[in-house]
């Protein structure tokens, strides 16, 4: 199974995002999947979760409100929308799948694949 994020960039405070994270492998078409990122010096962590139907969500309070995720299990595909975005949102931002599970994970144990992660940088 591979994870491929795309969609990153370097944009203005206030500005938008949409991040996609395409997964080859059956496996992960109906698992939870989750976005994290880590900030220099920061530790990993998690943004927004998805279960493997799509039926229920979760997201970090500090994105709460801006950020919204959502998937085409037809494509196997998540996105993130990142909106208003801050300077604190400036990481490296990861799409991660379960193995074989629907319920979401709240924190990076639960996941057992990983993408390469996409740099997002918001300015002042």
């Amino acid at each position: 199974v591979q994870l491929v994020e795309s969609g990153g960039g370097l944009v203005q405070a206030g500005d938008s995002l949409r991040l996609s994270c395409a997964a080859s492998g059956r496996t992960t078409s109906r698992s939870a999947r989750a976005w994290f990122r880590q900030a220099p010096g920061k530790e990993r962590e998690i943004v927004a979760a998805i279960s493997g139907s799509g039926d229920s969500t979760s997201y970090a309070d500090s994105v709460k409100g801006r950020f919204t995720i959502a998937r085409d299990n037809a494509k196997n595909t998540v996105f993130l929308r990142m909106n208003s975005l801050k300077p604190e949102d400036t990481a490296v931002y990861y799409c991660a799948a379960r193995f074989n599970r629907d319920a979401m994970a709240l924190t990076s144990t639960g996941y057992y694949y990983w993408g390469q992660g996409t740099q997002v940088t918001v300015s002042a």
